[in-house]
């Protein structure tokens, strides 16, 4: 029983896992924020695209891009309903933030500010540093941590900070 139950509970969450690394590299050669790239976990499976097929997802990714367009249109719709980060976050936190830095990042070096592609902007909490290093537009990954805390990290590098959501 509590095999069946866990089973159940973690099939969303592989399948949620295998779509996104199907369609990251679709989304990572084009300018289009995909669906997964602008929704949380949390959000993605409230929606109950998790339940999608790689082609049903496809399908709605290339819709999305067609009539809604790309970057340009990324930040209304989420960054309106969005609440991830926030205090009053109703998913309690649960979720996870996937997007793009907007323009160079050199790394952070307390207090800075993360602008993301989705419409959300985030500061760095603390007076860690890391310098050193030059890239354009990175993916980055926004995860919920402990006490309400949120950790940032850039694909590619192994170091987080710790951010909080200010818009």
């Amino acid at each position: 029983m509590i095999q069946t139950r866990a089973i159940a509970f973690l099939r969303p969450l592989a399948v949620t896992g295998l779509l996104f690394a199907a369609a990251l590299p679709l989304a990572s050669a084009q300018s289009f924020s995909t669906v997964e790239e602008r929704m949380s976990a949390a959000q993605f499976r409230e929606a109950g695209l998790d339940k999608l097929s790689a082609e049903e997802l496809a399908a709605l990714n290339a819709w999305l891009q067609k009539n809604v367009g790309g970057a340009s249109a990324t930040a209304a719709p989420s960054a309106v309903q969005d609440r991830t980060g926030f205090g009053s976050d109703p998913s309690g936190g649960a979720g996870e933030v996937r997007s793009r830095l907007q323009g160079e990042f050199r790394g952070w070096q307390g207090k800075t500010v993360f602008a993301l592609d989705n419409g959300q902007v985030w500061q760095q909490v603390g007076n860690d540093k890391w310098t050193g290093v030059k890239v354009e537009n990175p993916t980055v990954l926004i995860e919920p941590a402990a006490f309400g805390s949120w950790r940032l990290k850039v694909e590619g590098y192994n170091t987080t900070t710790k951010v909080k959501r200010v818009r």
